[in-house]
């Protein structure tokens, strides 16, 4: 068993404290990590200030060779990590060995970017560059949903800029992050990476620290306001990736049988904890009945349970927490609408909760209104689609939607007047690593992925040379 120690200045060293880590599947103990101070967190920092200078003067194709090792290493060991993983968040056990390949497959990629310098003008009266600098030390913060997979969408263009590393996972998941850590700790130079895991007690810690340059955050909208407030003492650069309230708009021209099952592959991926699932689908009347129909008949046929075991579809939720929240939001569901699948929590050991179909529902109800990052999904009934369209956007999230029909020029125009970062068209959270991701309104600030969430990772340096 791994001693899942932190990661600090090319060294795995014990915590000053311990961390207890909660398999959600049996509510018993799926490891012990070691818990980082604040003081391990300052020589976190000053690891990576010290190698700063090294690594940012390294030229960019050595550094895209040791994070391509990275991944490498990741991808060999990618059962062992999975398995870690599915202990401790709840995923089936191919999902969890499927996000360690992910992590491998989006860091090579993202690391293949490149950031060349760009010349505006070059006339007989001067030469304007741009040139992208690296920003410094980075801090990473990432979430409980998809420990790594979210941490390479950070790790490569973070490291391929130039930038040394701060790792933070959430205190639910940090043991296959500090195993991660463990493994590839040689193939970066001393300090370039660092991970430690608290307790919830160090991302304010992270945010106002004054030699951190900059602090990637995913994670829910709330946490993600207390980090903004805390980067803004230094004025330190954010990215902030948020929850959302994704909607699915359904228009009266699709075969309910055909898209069915992909609707419900949109809602329930990671069993509905997928900041980009769809939260709740707007259904048009011609179809609702038989769309709510084929939706209930694949949820009731969902097999629910430990992620080790064969056959399990669904896990559990990640965390107490996350498991009352959602169960108080479907029993408001059940007051305010009509449960046609699920709704029940087993009386079992373990965070779990059936797949939960919801029709004659509608704003108002917390189901629809809130992100319930759950498995849980409201059908809701309309008639025109410029009113659903208004009813969509007015909420405050803006992460992601959908639009499906079978005449894409009607499609593609409702999806252009969503007030959304990404739209997708008879699809839905679909990622790419070259393809730059944004959250709207209260959904985000920046951009991951892409050259332009590499370019998150850098100072733009303008050269002006007069001739």
């Amino acid at each position: 068993m791994p001693a899942f120690e932190l990661l600090i200045n090319g060294k795995m060293v014990p915590g000053a404290g311990s961390l207890d880590v909660i398999n959600p599947a049996t509510e018993e103990l799926a490891g012990t990590c070691s818990r980082a101070s604040e003081a391990q967190l300052d020589e976190a920092v000053e690891a990576a200030t010290g190698a700063l200078a090294g690594w940012a003067a390294t030229p960019i194709e050595e550094r895209r060779l040791a994070i391509e090792k990275v991944a490498d290493i990741v991808t060999a060991n990618a059962q062992e990590l999975g398995s870690i993983l599915t202990s401790e968040q709840g995923k089936p056990l191919a999902e969890g060995i499927g996000e360690a390949y992910g992590f491998a497959v989006f860091t090579k990629q993202l690391a293949a970017l490149d950031l060349p310098i760009e010349i505006i003008e070059d006339s007989d009266a001067r030469r304007v560059e741009v040139h992208r600098a690296p920003l410094g030390v980075v801090a990473a913060i990432v979430p409980w949903n998809f420990p790594l997979i979210l941490l390479g969408f950070k790790l490569a263009p973070a490291l391929l800029a130039g930038n040394t590393l701060v790792v933070k996972p959430a205190p639910t998941t940090p043991l296959a992050t500090l195993r991660l850590a463990e493994l590839v700790k040689d193939a970066l130079p001393p300090g370039v990476l660092n991970v430690i895991a608290d307790a919830n007690d160090l991302g304010s810690k992270i945010s106002a620290h004054p030699k951190i340059r900059k602090v990637s955050f995913t994670g829910s909208t709330a946490t993600g306001v207390k980090v903004m407030a805390g980067a803004a003492e230094t004025l330190k650069r954010i990215t902030l990736e948020m929850g959302g309230n994704d909607a699915g708009l359904v228009l009266g021209d699709v075969d309910p049988k055909e898209i069915a099952p992909k609707i419900f592959a949109a809602a329930f991926p990671n069993n509905g904890q997928v900041c980009i699932a769809m939260k709740r689908a707007y259904v048009h009347e011609d179809i609702y009945d038989s769309l709510c129909d084929e939706l209930a008949t694949i949820a009731k046929s969902k097999k629910i349970g430990d992620g080790t075991e064969a056959g399990v579809d669904l896990g559990p939720l990640q965390n107490k927490s996350q498991y009352e929240k959602v169960k108080e939001i479907i029993a408001d569901a059940a007051e305010k609408g009509t449960i046609i699948a699920g709704g029940v929590a087993p009386d079992r050991p373990g965070y779990f909760i059936e797949p939960t179909i919801v029709r004659d529902i509608k704003e108002g109800a917390r189901l629809v209104d809130e992100e319930q990052f759950g498995p849980a999904l409201p059908i809701i009934k309309f008639s025109d689609p410029e009113e659903a369209l208004a009813r969509i956007n007015r909420t405050p999230e803006g992460l992601g939607g959908s639009v499906w029909s079978s005449d894409l020029d009607v499609a593609r125009d409702l999806a252009i007047r969503f007030d959304a970062g990404t739209v997708w068209v008879n699809k839905h959270a679909e990622l790419d690593p070259g393809i730059p991701f944004s959250g709207a309104k209260q959904s985000g600030m920046g951009t991951e992925l892409g050259r332009e969430g590499l370019e998150e990772f850098t100072q733009r340096r303008v050269i002006n040379i007069s001739r």
